[in-house]
């Protein structure tokens, strides 16, 4: 199990860095047919086809439920973590509370 937790991990963590990307060249530039040219486009493409193959590694071997549980507890964390700490977003105090929420029923449904 530690294997494939660490393969999870890796996986959202891809996910959210291309996420995070995405959206910080997509603010500046807009979405146009242009940026199927651009590098930053091909790297969140290669990004998502790594964390793609881990989730379904992940999903081939392990139950669906609790995976999927843990990729949203995941997916939450990273993306406010890498939100806040790459493109300076600040939360309300009640977003926050609401993501410690989120993140607390995805724990309880991926290890109940």
């Amino acid at each position: 199990m530690n294997t494939a937790l660490i393969i999870l991990v890796v996986s959202q963590l891809l996910f959210s860095v291309g996420d995070v990307l995405a959206r910080s060249f997509m603010v500046k530039h807009g979405f146009t047919v242009a940026i199927l040219t651009s590098p930053w486009f091909w790297v969140y493409v290669v990004l998502r086809i790594i964390a793609s193959a881990g989730q379904l590694f992940v999903l081939a071997n392990f139950q669906v439920g609790k995976t999927i549980a843990l990729f949203g507890a995941l997916a939450i964390i990273m993306s406010s973590l890498l939100g806040w700490l790459l493109l300076q977003e600040v939360l309300s105090p009640a977003t926050y509370v609401g993501i410690v929420l989120a993140v607390l029923a995805f724990l309880i449904l991926a290890f109940r």
